[in-house]
Formats: C-alpha cells, sequence, structure tokens
C-alpha cells in the first residue's frame, strides 16, 4: 500500500528532472523507462511485503478459528451433559434455538413445547415468565425465578442477555437446591396462611389477643382496641392495657403455667356501658392467646327468656282454656287458673306435683270424666299421647251436662300439654245459629228478587231459586259451588257484555278494607231489565241482588219520552222565535225609520190619508219592534247571559216614564189610569231601564184586559225591607186555571177583552223581577179584575243576583 502511494510522486519528480533536457528524444526515453522500472521495483517489494503480513494475519486468525471451535465444542458438550435447556431467542422474526437435555422424567416438555410455559406451569406463574422473556428481549433486562410445575416439581428459570441475544436457561433443581426451593415454597404459602389468619383474625368481632413468654400483650386485633376505646389493637398494645385485672390476670397465669386452659367471665366497662366478656385463653409455647366474647346480649337474652317464660305464665293464668303440662314421666309441673276451676281441683293437691295417672283416678271418682264401659282401655288410650308425634283431639261429654273439648299435644322434650277447653255454650250457640239460618234460608227461597253470595274466595256459597229461574242456569252446576267466573258466563247467555260481569267480579275479590257496594242495571236480550246491587259482608263475603224492573222502567221510559218530546218542542218553538225574532228586527229597523222620514215634513207634502197610513205603518212596527226586543230579552234571560245595569232609580220618575209609554192607549181606551204614590218614597238600587219596562207591561196588560171607561190604578209603596208595585185592574178576571198558566210564554188569554198580544208581557214582568232578586204574585177571580203584585227586596238583593 505505501509503495503504491509513492508510485504517482516518483513520476513526478521523474518527469521533472527530465524536463531540461527535453531537446534530446533518446536522453528522454531513457529516463523516463529508468523512472517506470524504479516505479515496478518498488511496487513489487512492497506487494510481497504486504502478502508477508496478509499470510501471518491468516494464519493468526486460523489459531483463533480453531481455538473458538474448540471452546464451542467444549460449551455443547458441556451444554449437553448438564441438566438444563437452553433457548436463544434471535432478532424479529427468527425462531428461537434450543439447546440442552433434561432428563427423560423432567416436568418441562421437550423441544418448542418448552414454550408454551401455561401448558406445563400454573397460569399465575406462567404470565409473569411471560412478561420477564417480553422485557428481557426488548430491554435486555435479568431475571430469575423459580416456578412449580403442575406435577409439583420446582424448575429455576433466569434469563440474560448474551451477545447482543436474550438466553433463556431452564434447570430441573436437585438436591440442596431442590431442598431450598421447597421450603422457601413451604415457607410463601405459610407465610399466606398466616396473613390469611391474621387478617381474620383482624376482622373478628371478638377480641383477639397475643402474650409473649413474659405476659405481656405482643399483638391484638382492631375489636380488642375497640374494648378500650382505641381506634386500633397496636395504640392498645402500646398503652399496655389488659382486659383481665390484677387478680384475674394472676389465676390465668397460674393455669397457663401449669398448661391448662383459662376460662372465666369478666366484667368491662367499653363504650360507656358495662359489658359482660367470656374469656379463653390457651398457653402456647411462646407464650399465649386468648379470645374474649361478649357475653351481654346473650345474658340480655337469658334474662329476657326468664321474664317472657313468666310472662307466658301469667298470660296462660289468665285463660279460659285449661292447661295442664306433664312430664315425660306423667308428673304434673305446670297448671293454670282455668285448669283448676274447670275441674273444682284445689291448689294443695295439684301444688303437689300429682301424675296424670292420679288426676284422672280422683276425677273418675268424684263423677266428673265421662263413663266409658273400660275405664281402663280408655285410660290407657289417652296415654298413649306420651309416645305420639301428633296432636290427638277428644270430646268429653261429662255427667253434669257440659261439653269438654280435649287436645292432647305431644311435647319435644318429651311429656304432654293438655288442652281444656269447655265448649258447652259454643255447641248451644251453634244449634241456634243452624235454626237461625234455616230460618234466613227460607226466608232468601221464597223472595221474588234473585239473590246470591259469593264468598271471599269468589265461590258461590248461597243463592235462592230465583236466581236459578232469573238466570236460567242449571242447578247441579250451581250445588258444586263455582267461582264467580264461571257463574257469570253462563248468565251471559242473557247478556253478552262484559262490562257488568266485570265490574261485579271486581267488587266480589276486591280485599276486604277497599269492597265498596256497586249498583247497575241490565238490559237483557230478552228486553227484560235488571237491577243489580251488591253489599260487602262482615265475614268477607258479598251479597249480589237481581231485580227485574222492567214495568217499572217502561214506565218511566214513556214519561221520559214525553218530557224530552215536550222539551224539545218547548226548545224548538223558542229557537225558532228567536231566529225568527233576529231576522225580523233589521227589517223592522228600516220600516220605521222610513215611516218617520216619511212623516217628517222636510221629505215632502203628504196627503192626510197618506199621513194617516203612515202612522199607522209607524205604530204597528213599533209595537212589533217591541215584541221582538221582548222575545230577545227572554231568550238573552234563558241563556244566562242578561246583565242588569244597577244604579240609583228614582221611583217617581220611573213611574211616570212607563204611564207617559201607556198614555195614547189610555187615551183611546178611556181608560182613568189612577196613581197612588206616596213623594217620599224615594228611590231603590235597581237597573231604572227594566223597571220601566215592568211598569209599562203590567200598564199595558191591565189597559189592554180592561173594559172601556174602567180604572186602572198603580200603587207604589216603600215597605221595611222591600219595594212593593201593585197594578190593579177591573177587567173579567181569570179563572184558577189561568192564574197558573198566565206566566207561561205565548200564552194568552184574550175572551172578552180588547187586548191582543203574543202573551210575552207578564213573562218579561217575572224574569226581570227575579233578577232582581224579587218576586210576582196574581190575584184574580172572574168578574172581580186581577190584582198584580211585585216586590223589589231592598238590601242588596239586585246586586247579589247580578254579582252572580
Amino acid at each position: 500500500m505505501t509503495g503504491l502511494m509513492l508510485a504517482p510522486a516518483l513520476l513526478s519528480s521523474t518527469a521533472a528532472w527530465a524536463g531540461p533536457v527535453s531537446a534530446s528524444p533518446t536522453f528522454g526515453s531513457y529516463a523516463v523507462s529508468l523512472g517506470l522500472l524504479l516505479v515496478t521495483l518498488s511496487c513489487g517489494f512492497l506487494l510481497a511485503r504486504v502478502r508477508s503480513r496478509a499470510g501471518v494475519a491468516e494464519a493468526t486468525l486460523r489459531g483463533m478459528v480453531a481455538e473458538l471451535r474448540s471452546k464451542l465444542d467444549r460449551a455443547e458438550v458441556l451444554v449437553s451433559s448438564s441438566n438444563q435447556l437452553l433457548v436463544t431467542f434471535g432478532g424479529p422474526g427468527e425462531e428461537p434455538e434450543i439447546s440442552g437435555l433434561l432428563p427423560t422424567d423432567a416436568p418441562v416438555p421437550a423441544g418448542r413445547r418448552v414454550l408454551g410455559f401455561g401448558s406445563w406451569m400454573p397460569a399465575g406463574q406462567a404470565t409473569e415468565l411471560e412478561e420477564h422473556v417480553a422485557r428481557l428481549r426488548i430491554r435486555g433486562e435479568a431475571f430469575e425465578m423459580t416456578v412449580e410445575t403442575r406435577q409439583g416439581e420446582h424448575v429455576a428459570i433466569d434469563g440474560r442477555a448474551v451477545g447482543g441475544q436474550a438466553v433463556l436457561r431452564i434447570r430441573c433443581l436437585e438436591g440442596h437446591a431442590l431442598q431450598l426451593a421447597e421450603l422457601s415454597a413451604r415457607h410463601a404459602e405459610m407465610q399466606r396462611e398466616f396473613g390469611r389468619f391474621k387478617s381474620l383474625l383482624e376482622r373478628a368481632p371478638q377480641p383477639v389477643w397475643l402474650r409473649d413468654t413474659h405476659g405481656k400483650i405482643s399483638w391484638a386485633n382492631a375489636a380488642y382496641g375497640k374494648a378500650f376505646d382505641r381506634p386500633s389493637g397496636e395504640e392498645a398494645v402500646t398503652a399496655g392495657v389488659d382486659l383481665l385485672d390484677n387478680p384475674t390476670k394472676r389465676d390465668a397465669f397460674d393455669a397457663l403455667a401449669s398448661g391448662k386452659l383459662f376460662h372465666a367471665n369478666v366484667p368491662l366497662v367499653s363504650g360507656g356501658q358495662k359489658k359482660l366478656f367470656d374469656v379463653v385463653e390457651v398457653p402456647q409455647t411462646a407464650g399465649s392467646a386468648g379470645i374474649a366474647t361478649d357475653m351481654s346480649e346473650l345474658a340480655g337474652l337469658r334474662g329476657d327468656l326468664v321474664r317472657r317464660v313468666e310472662s307466658h305464665r301469667k298470660t296462660l293464668d289468665e285463660l279460659a282454656t285449661g292447661v295442664a303440662i306433664f312430664q315425660a314421666d306423667g308428673t304434673l309441673v305446670f297448671h293454670n287458673q282455668a285448669f283448676g276451676k274447670l275441674w273444682r281441683l284445689d291448689h294443695a293437691f295439684l301444688d303437689a306435683q300429682p301424675t296424670d295417672s292420679t288426676i284422672l283416678d280422683r276425677l273418675r271418682a268424684e263423677e266428673a270424666l265421662p263413663v266409658p264401659a273400660d275405664f281402663r282401655a280408655w285410660k290407657a288410650q289417652l296415654q298413649e299421647a306420651y309416645r305420639a308425634t301428633t296432636p290427638r283431639e277428644h270430646w268429653w261429654h261429662l255427667p253434669d251436662g257440659r261439653t269438654m273439648r280435649v287436645v292432647q299435644t305431644p311435647n319435644p322434650e318429651g311429656g304432654v300439654t293438655y288442652l281444656f277447653d269447655d265448649v258447652s255454650e259454643r255447641i248451644d250457640l251453634e244449634s241456634r245459629f243452624n235454626a237461625l239460618t234455616s230460618v234466613q234460608r227460607e226466608t232468601l227461597d221464597n223472595l221474588r228478587d234473585a239473590v246470591a253470595v259469593f264468598g271471599s274466595d269468589g265461590r258461590l256459597t248461597l243463592h235462592n231459586p230465583a236466581f236459578v229461574q232469573m238466570w236460567k242456569l242449571p242447578p247441579s252446576e250451581l250445588n258444586t259451588k263455582p267461582h264467580a267466573d264461571r257463574v257469570f258466563s253462563l248468565c251471559r247467555v242473557l247478556h253478552e257484555p262484559q262490562e257488568p260481569w266485570d265490574l261485579l267480579k271486581t267488587a266480589i275479590t276486591a280485599i276486604p278494607e277497599s269492597r265498596v257496594p256497586v249498583s247497575g242495571r241490565i238490559e237483557r236480550v230478552d228486553q227484560s231489565t235488571i237491577d243489580m246491587a251488591t253489599v260487602p259482608l262482615p265475614d268477607g263475603a258479598t251479597l249480589v241482588t237481581f231485580s227485574d224492573v222492567t214495568a217499572s222502567v217502561s214506565v218511566e221510559r214513556a214519561l221520559t219520552d214525553r218530557n224530552e218530546a215536550l222539551e224539545t218542542a218547548s226548545r224548538l218553538k223558542s229557537d225558532f222565535v228567536k231566529h225568527v225574532s233576529y231576522e225580523l228586527r233589521a227589517p223592522l229597523t228600516n220600516i220605521i225609520g222610513f215611516s218617520q222620514l216619511l212623516a217628517d215634513p222636510s221629505t215632502g207634502p203628504l196627503t192626510d190619508r197618506q199621513r194617516e197610513y203612515t202612522g199607522h205603518v209607524l205604530d204597528s212596527s213599533t209595537a212589533l219592534y217591541a215584541i221582538i226586543n221582548d222575545i230577545l230579552d227572554l231568550a238573552t234571560i234563558d241563556a244566562g247571559n242578561m246583565e242588569l245595569d244597577l244604579g240609583i232609580v228614582n221611583i217617581p220618575a220611573a213611574i211616570n216614564a212607563a204611564v207617559e209609554g201607556v198614555r195614547d192607549r189610555v187615551t183611546e181606551s178611556g181608560i182613568a189610569l189612577n196613581l197612588e204614590v206616596p213623594p217620599q218614597i224615594g228611590s231603590f238600587v235597581a237597573d231604572e231601564k227594566r223597571i220601566r219596562q215592568v211598569l209599562f207591561n203590567l200598564l199595558s196588560n191591565a189597559i189592554g184586559f180592561s173594559p172601556e171607561g174602567s180604572p186602572v190604578t198603580l200603587v207604589a209603596r216603600r215597605e221595611a225591607d222591600a219595594i212593593v208595585f201593585q197594578v190593579v185592574d177591573r177587567g173579567s178576571g181569570m179563572s184558577p186555571e189561568m192564574v197558573e198558566k198566565v206566566f207561561d210564554r205565548f200564552e194568552s188569554h184574550t175572551e172578552g177583552a180588547n187586548h191582543r198580544g203574543v202573551g210575552l208581557g207578564l213573562s218579561i214582568v217575572r224574569s226581570f223581577v227575579e233578577l232582581h232578586g224579587g218576586t210576582v204574585s196574581i190575584d184574580s177571580a172572574l168578574g172581580r179584575g186581577t190584582t198584580v203584585t211585585c216586590v223589589f227586596p231592598l238590601g242588596g238583593g239586585a246586586a247579589r243576583v247580578a254579582a252572580e
């Protein structure tokens, strides 16, 4: 390499040296040849030197390769001969190389299956190993761990990064290493087990503690600290508190020192309350262990049990049923007061605790027991209850006429409890009840109404023949006490809609607190009408009655139809009149307007006959317009839309305005109009327009029904609580039948009078007076005229009506 690098330099120097003699071609050629020769010699020398060095380096490398091959062979022999597997992981995508051997009975699978860690070790350890291998391959983190295979054998696994590759070594432990691994695993298991026990004791509700060899508390759980109002057991140990007082502690140490268990009840004030603990402490090789159980609640329960037993005894003493309890040997251990009274036994005899047999013998001697044919057999049968497992019931008919119900109940701990109940009165009541039931049964069977009684379970318990006949039911099926669903399904043949039957079913099956009577009407397919009703009974049953009201309903419907027809006719008449009145009002307004315009001289002259005709048209139109207004007023009142315009009404002024309206008719008829109005009558609160309208209609009606030349009198007077107006005429009068109808609309009785009208005047009067809170009355008779009286109350009557 050095010779090659020097060749260009030699060439350049030779060329420079030959430069000045370039004029001689022969000399220059020799110089160039000489330079090339020197370069060639230099290159050959350098090449030989490089080859020599390369041969030395090659020999050195061959020796190193041989040495490495020898080391590799030795390593492979060593790996193959030792108890281990080597797994070498290459780059990404390369298969790992597995070398080495394990014993044939090793718990590790051979070949590539060894990499399936989960197949030969527990899942938790397999996951941990896979995480270690991943970190080794990614970051080169070395690790060591010992795993336990599924067969319970121990295997050591470690990983290293060697030569840029991850190498995993798996070895089966043997000898001391195996013993150490097994001891480590056992130690770990014991630690876990100890941790579980410690956690359990720490959370136990009973105080638990450990003492050292000197008798000092070395550990305590949370319940121990709580017993001394400390937040934890450690603080109780630090404070040196002890559950045992000094005398009790000495007794405990003496018992533990002799290897015996210590057991005692220890009182302690905890949480401000005095409690009783049951303490048990056992000796150990390095001290002792103790546990305390709070017995305060148990002691309270024992006291409560004693009190309850005493209470039950007192309760049994108050019962009317005789109670006697015998032990398994037949000795009387308890009896209540009723037992002694029923059998007339003295307390001294019973307090001596006689046997069952002794009591029976005494009662037989006193002739207080039934008289069986074989007393011994009867007595032996009674005493079989001591060997029985179920209660037995007997009925004793005593010689004194009483009937006794006797129940023998075997006791769980042995013995028998006797219950004696005097049922003489109950049997008498049952007899009376059965007689009463028979009477009621006969009563129901002879009723015309159908009656059915359903029990609280919804089943038919009672029915009468009318029920069967009304609904055409099969008696054989009703005798099986069917459910209400079945009964009503049979009744639906005559009435298909489901609504009444659902209503009845709900009333029958409802809970007792929500039961209420229901009623309804059923229209059957045979055109008959049935009224139904339910009555909840005190015992939870429901009484259902069905009444045939077809006849009364037919009459009621006829009357209803007639009334509806009359109301419809009246409504149609009123509607017709109202609509016609509205339609006539507009043209009448035009007629009155044009009549007034024609009568006005400014529109042009009229002949006398034309002026007379125009006056007649205006008068007739005005009268018709007043009638239409009356009809509309009545329609407004009927619709409830009439409102009074209340104010102060000057009574004389209102009367004068009404008189002015009828003055022409008074003049034409030659009627003498008399006014009897006191000057001091004053005023009152009312609708002035409607007051004038009332007075105008009363005067018009009186004038119309009065003969020519007869007087009509208008009287006004103030009373303590009302203003009274009276209009009196001397006309033909009215019969009582006419008086009853005179206020009806469109009722006009014109016989023997010059009055012609539609019969709305008095209807308007009554409506307006009643709107003011007043009243209208008529006093009339044939041949003596008519008096109409209107009373308007004072004190806000009109105001109240207006406010409504």
